[in-house]
């Protein structure tokens, strides 16, 4: 009995201690936003003034950091991450100053900052349950057997700052909205690009390809028509000539295809697709697929979307990891299809934010955003390599 009453008491005692360091933090960011003021009464006259219009983005970006850490307090202690969304601050000084007024994130977070030079302080409130808590649970954990109620009362305060914080700093529904349709405005930029450029390969590959390959054959059969009379075995060489740029040229056109819409994926699905691609590449595949062995399947886009991400992973694995082997998983989910992709090779593969990364990763990335996916690379130094793709879909 007592050793558990003991555990109870050391319990309540890690519980209070951990809450009164989250409370101490937030106190420390309460006075740093009181102290902060003078800051914002500057940006103010500044701004009103005109001449001081350029401080008002940095104070906005500034306002932002520590409404950040405040959610960074807030999901350590609570457990659950509380969602941002901020319109970026870039571009021309007019631009910046538009960005700052008018993204609802800024009320958001001046709101917070208001509230929180009150609620802020509930810290304070912590320092005399400290002893008395000690004190009176000691007595009632230690003589009665009971369990601690003023030290839980510390854990209770943490609580509350967090709960508070949480419903000041969500994003409100218009902010949400505006950063999904900045979101979907840049997938439909990127749609657009990948897109263009699509049409481009197409056009280059009938243009240096099949178009050739048609232009010669023509040619062949006019000079065999005009020899066939004078000189019927040299029409009929360059007859044989032609029947040859006629089946390279049908090829050719079958490449095209393919990089359109793979056949295979009609006939076996994605499955057999990919597991096709795994015993054409040049490395050792293995293919964990079972989910699409039976059930639905995902829609076209889908499917072609996640094959072009494995054949571009495969490839880019075979020409430059360094690896001998990859591994491919595709796992239904409930709301869409995952597609990894692993090799232990050297790594070092990098996508950049805006794009600018590798064309094999930055097309991948561009098909995958098409379709409101998600795509990300791990690829530190030394491997491995992990391509995953998260494409949303109905089954």
């Amino acid at each position: 009995m007592r050793q558990t009453v003991r555990q109870t008491m050391g319990q309540a005692v890690r519980q209070a201690a951990k809450a009164t360091v989250h409370l101490a933090l937030g106190v420390g960011l309460a006075m740093f936003s009181i102290g902060f003021i003078t800051v914002l009464l500057i940006t103010a006259i500044g701004t009103i003034a005109v001449v001081g219009a350029a401080l008002l983005p940095e104070t906005v970006l500034l306002i932002r950091r520590m409404a950040g850490a405040k959610r960074s307090m807030t999901s350590d202690w609570t457990g659950r991450e509380i969602h941002e969304a901020y319109l970026p601050i870039t571009g021309p000084l007019r631009d910046r100053l538009r960005t700052a007024i008018l993204d609802p994130g800024t009320f958001t977070d001046v709101r917070w900052m208001v509230a929180d030079y009150a609620y802020g302080g509930l810290g304070f409130f912590a320092v005399p349950l400290w002893p008395a808590g000690l004190l009176i649970d000691g007595v009632w954990c230690g003589l009665l057997g009971r369990r601690p109620v003023v030290l839980p009362l510390i854990t209770r305060l943490a609580d509350l700052d967090a709960a508070w914080s949480a419903a000041l700093l969500k994003p409100s529904p218009r902010a949400r909205l505006t950063e999904r349709v900045e979101q979907l405005t840049q997938t439909r930029a990127g749609a657009i690009a990948a897109h263009s450029a699509e049409l481009r390969r197409i056009e280059r590959d009938l243009h240096d390809g099949a178009q050739a390959r048609l232009v010669s054959l023509s040619m062949r059969i006019g000079l065999a028509k005009r020899a066939y009379d004078r000189d019927p075995q040299a029409a009929w060489r360059l007859l044989d000539e032609a029947q040859e740029h006629a089946e390279e040229a049908l090829a050719e056109l079958r490449h095209v295809v393919r990089g359109i819409h793979p056949p295979i994926l009609t006939d076996r699905g994605l499955a057999g697709a990919v597991r096709a691609l795994a015993a054409s590449s040049g490395i050792e595949v293995i293919v964990q697929a079972d989910d699409f062995d039976e059930g639905p399947r995902a829609p076209a886009a889908v499917e072609a979307a996640a094959y072009f991400v494995v054949a571009e992973a495969l490839t880019n694995a075979a020409r430059h990891s360094g690896s001998g082997k990859a591994e491919v998983s595709l796992i239904r989910t409930g709301t869409g299809v995952r597609v990894v992709v692993r090799d232990d090779g050297k790594g070092g593969a990098v996508l950049s934010g805006d794009g600018t990364g590798g064309t094999g990763l930055s097309g991948m990335r561009r098909r995958v955003a098409a379709l409101d996916g998600t795509f990300a690379v791990t690829s530190p130094v030394g491997g491995p390599t992990v391509i995953e793709a998260e494409l949303p879909c109905v089954w």
